[in-house]
């Protein structure tokens, strides 16, 4: 996978950087690559990448075509591409995507929902947690 973490000014692919400190509401529609290290809330929609820096804050419905977050969302989020949750981030809202990988460390309150054969991305740590749940009875 790409290196996500870097700052905008250091990678050429990022369009546009809303820096740390800047301070946006409203509704946000772009083409290419956009780096989110600053405060946004409202409306993001994009066939584009999306990163969304540690020191990030975003509340908004965020369409677009994948997405990398290392900081905090609140709000749905649908991509038609990939989900990335990269440690530190914290995520609240349900997330639509049909590949998804999220790092050991990561905060995520909310559903996942899988389209066209989409795959989660777990350690295997992670993985016989989940066997190992799967396979005890249900406390109803």
């Amino acid at each position: 996978m790409q290196d996500y973490g870097r700052q905008a000014g250091t990678d050429p692919a990022v369009n546009a950087l809303l820096g740390p400190g800047l301070v946006v509401e409203g509704k946000l529609s772009f083409e290419g690559q956009v780096r989110l290290d600053g405060t946004f809330t409202g409306e993001i929609n994009t066939s584009g990448s999306l990163i969304v820096g540690e020191t990030a804050k975003v509340t908004a419905e965020i369409s677009c075509g994948s997405i990398v977050i290392h900081g905090e969302v609140t709000g749905n989020i649908h991509a038609t591409d990939s989900v990335e949750l990269a440690k530190p981030a914290r995520v609240k809202g349900d997330i639509t995507t049909p590949s998804l990988s999220i790092d050991k460390g990561v905060f995520f309150d909310g559903n996942s929902i899988m389209g066209n054969g989409g795959v989660v991305s777990m350690n295997r740590r992670d993985q016989r947690k989940m066997r190992g749940r799967a396979m005890e009875p249900s406390q109803t």
